[in-house]
């Protein structure tokens, strides 16, 4: 078997000639504006062996506006960091800037 598998969900073939396999793909959300995002910033230590980093929840919207804003979060910081899955991290405790920063810059954040 090969291991590229296009999962049609078990269909086979099919003779409807407007048949469309459904896709389980979730469509990408438009990013709300930064008034409308209500996003929660927290300090997290679960599964990173003690180490602190800086939580901001609650993202919607695209996946590159998302890395944006985390990238700009993690500049202002001078720290690495990740945006995946609707969330940014930041390496370190950051929480009060984080917060002062996306206030500044529109967003209700907690």
């Amino acid at each position: 078997m090969s291991k590229k598998r296009n999962n049609a969900g078990g269909i086979v073939y099919s003779t409807d000639p407007g048949f469309r396999p459904e896709s389980n793909e979730p469509e990408e959300t438009d990013t709300l504006p930064p008034a409308q995002q209500q996003l929660r910033v927290k300090l997290d230590t679960k599964q990173r062996a003690g180490k602190v980093v800086t939580l901001v929840d609650g993202f919607i919207g695209k996946a590159e506006d998302l890395e944006k804003l985390g990238k700009e979060l993690k500049t202002k910081c001078g720290t690495g960091g990740s945006a995946k899955d609707g969330q940014i991290l930041i390496q370190g405790d950051y929480k009060e800037k984080v917060v002062k920063w996306l206030q500044d810059w529109g967003y209700k954040a907690k």
